[in-house]
């Protein structure tokens, strides 16, 4: 931490904070006598049923308070920067980096690259470790951070280094060893590239990983995205259905060797390569919980789940009569990627048996801003939304998923706002959270 400390954004009303008079603009330069690096420094220094804070006010003036409270007791306070410390960016130069592959003049901030343990614990990123030291590890394991989300892609250190353009990166396992060895709970990604990671070595990283079960909890295997923006990165070539099928094949062959083992199947494919293949998605009970949900594994499984749970509710809850009595009115449209397009369809077809007079329009948008290739809703953009609805009849409202808005905004990738949208094509735009009973309860409203 910097003499001048850490600034304070916001004191909770009625907290510790504020009966001590704090207010925002205050400054904490040290807890119990300690400089703070980090928001881990700070709630690790807090934990204490009695501390000694030190705090700048405003007008210069300097304050020691004196506090007793319950040992996990919050100060009631929040600070300008959500690490209290600046983002560490990525070190790597990975060959399937899709920051890499981003057009010119999007925004600035789309171009930074972070690889942030902090972020990892905070916010479930997923790091490589490469620009880690011993003593960082040190900070995890005294901190108890846990679950921490790795990147590791490969356990062969040579192709590690290569993948990611890091000579440091070769020392992965003897990172994750150490955290298994201190007890940290571990969640592992594979970004799966055509001829380079995959086949022989996939079998060999999945095998390597599963050893560090139970601390390491389960692993993600993702194919790589590629936009059509790769001009003088490295040759990668998309998957095909055949690809897609043996790595399926794989993915579940080791499921039930840790099945029997462990009582888990540890590692799971992403939604992505199921679509791909034309094969079914795994039953629920496959997914362990839904452990790796934010890597795209199950989120169709689960929506689907969700979606049913409030259809059966609805018709146990407040429908009777045959389906022809039941005289609901209401024409929409859904736009969403060409990899969710099929599912969507299907879910609709579901409701139509007992709301037949509903009709809903399921949309697959071309995404020509980052090309064809790229399939996912979350990568839809503004324009390639308005291009492809422009010349439809929408009906009284088009629904969004939520996941093609910047986190917190109202603004898609390219800048394109959502009034925007809807002032072009001249229609309510509805966002559609990401789970399955919200996208039930907004086509029936």
């Amino acid at each position: 931490m910097m003499k001048e400390g850490h600034k304070i954004k916001m004191v909770v009303p009625g907290s510790i904070g504020d009966e001590l008079e704090l207010e925002p603009g205050d400054r904490v330069l040290a807890v119990n006598d300690q400089q703070i690096e980090d928001v881990f420094d700070y709630h690790y220094l807090i934990n204490d049923e009695y501390i000694e804070l030190t705090v700048q006010k405003a007008d210069g003036e300097e304050w020691l308070l004196e506090i007793e409270k319950d040992a996990e007791e919050d100060l009631g306070i929040e600070f300008e920067s959500s690490l209290m410390d600046d983002y560490h960016s990525c070190t790597n130069k990975c060959i399937f980096c899709f920051i890499d592959q981003l057009p010119k003049g999007m925004r600035s901030t789309m171009y930074f690259k972070d690889d942030d343990s902090r972020l990892s614990f905070l916010q479930g990123n997923y790091i490589t470790l490469t620009n880690m030291k011993d003593k960082d590890l040190d900070r995890i394991i005294k901190y108890k951070l846990s679950p921490i989300n790795i990147s590791v892609h490969t356990t062969n250190p040579e192709l590690r280094c290569m993948m990611l353009h890091n000579r440091f990166a070769g020392k992965i396992m003897e990172q994750i060893q150490k955290l298994y060895e201190a007890g940290v709970l571990m969640n592992g990604q594979i970004v799966l590239c055509k001829n380079v990671n995959d086949g022989d070595e996939l079998r060999k990283t999945i095998g390597d990983l599963g050893e560090f079960l139970p601390y390491m909890e389960s692993l993600s295997v993702v194919p790589v995205g590629l936009s059509d923006h790769r001009d003088g990165l490295y040759p990668l070539e998309p998957f095909t259905p055949e690809d897609a099928r043996e790595v399926i094949d794989i993915i579940h062959g080791y499921q039930e060797i840790f099945m029997e083992e462990y009582g888990t199947h540890f590692v799971h494919a992403s939604d992505e390569w199921y679509i791909l293949a034309d094969a079914p998605l795994p039953e629920e009970e496959n997914y362990d919980g839904y452990v790796q949900l934010e890597n795209g594994v199950g989120m169709l499984r689960l929506q689907e789940r969700e979606f049913h749970e409030a259809l059966d509710e609805d018709i146990y809850e407040n429908m009777s009569g045959a389906p022809e009595e039941r005289e609901k009115n209401k024409h929409c449209t859904i736009a969403t990627g060409k990899l969710a397009g099929p599912f969507l369809r299907e879910l609709v077809a579901d409701l139509n048996v007992h709301y037949p007079n509903i009709q809903v329009d399921v949309v697959e948008v071309t995404n020509y801003f980052f090309g064809p290739r790229i399939t996912v809703s979350g990568l839809l953009t503004g324009q390639d939304i308005i291009r492809a609805l422009k010349e439809r009849n929408l009906g009284s409202e088009l629904l969004l998923p939520i996941n093609v808005l910047r986190s917190g905004e109202d603004v898609l990738l390219d800048d394109v706002h959502v009034k925007e949208i809807e002032k072009t094509l001249q229609v309510p735009v509805r966002i559609v959270q990401s789970n399955g009973k919200d996208l039930y309860d907004a086509l029936i409203s």
